[in-house]
């Protein structure tokens, strides 16, 4: 594959990171008590169980058919993507069920991007998305690889903050427990 665009995106290590997340994310999660993977930050945040839903759908609604529509020349904008429809999607399924479904789907995706065999040339090309405008192929892709890596951070440091209060004086060091700033 070993694509490589004028911004250093590389193929191949997009799709090393891509491969791995459904592993990480299933030695993290699987098998650990409800307070592990329902816990979240405060109101409006995200347990690592939701997080999880919303992998799913991006698997299902976003990467893949973003791609396709980039690569057939669409001229429309992409279709919009919705942030919560894991709320809806997910509900009652175990997190067992979630980590094995977001494993197939990420497997059948990267055989998909493989199998698309892109070349500098199609991670120049362009599609509109709906509030950015203009975006290029190989913008796509490596933000699905930072999307991945922002929420295995995102459930790393919700599962910290379970303890906030159980390491004591130590919270002062412990820089995964403090509130993330606005920009």
């Amino acid at each position: 594959m070993n694509s490589m665009n004028d911004n250093g995106l590389n193929l191949d290590d997009v799709v090393a990171i891509l491969a791995r997340t459904p592993a990480s994310l299933t030695a993290l999660l699987e098998g650990l008590p409800d307070t592990w993977v329902t816990a979240t930050e405060g109101n409006d945040t995200w347990s690592p169980y939701v997080v999880i839903g919303h992998l799913i759908h991006g698997e299902r609604t976003d990467w893949i058919p973003r791609a396709r529509h980039i690569l057939a020349g669409e001229t429309r904008p992409f279709d919009s993507f919705d942030r919560t429809a894991q709320f809806t999607e997910s509900h009652g399924d175990s997190l067992a069920e979630l980590l094995t479904r977001f494993a197939s789907l990420r497997r059948d995706n990267i055989a998909t991007l493989v199998g698309m065999n892109l070349t500098s040339e199609d991670l120049s090309r362009t599609g509109l998305h709906p509030e950015f405008g203009e975006v290029t192929l190989a913008q796509l892709l490596a933000t699905w690889v930072v999307h991945d890596l922002d929420h295995i951070g995102q459930i790393a440091r919700t599962m910290a903050k379970v303890y906030v209060d159980a390491v004591g004086p130590w919270s002062a060091y412990l820089s995964i427990l403090q509130d993330r700033q606005g920009k």
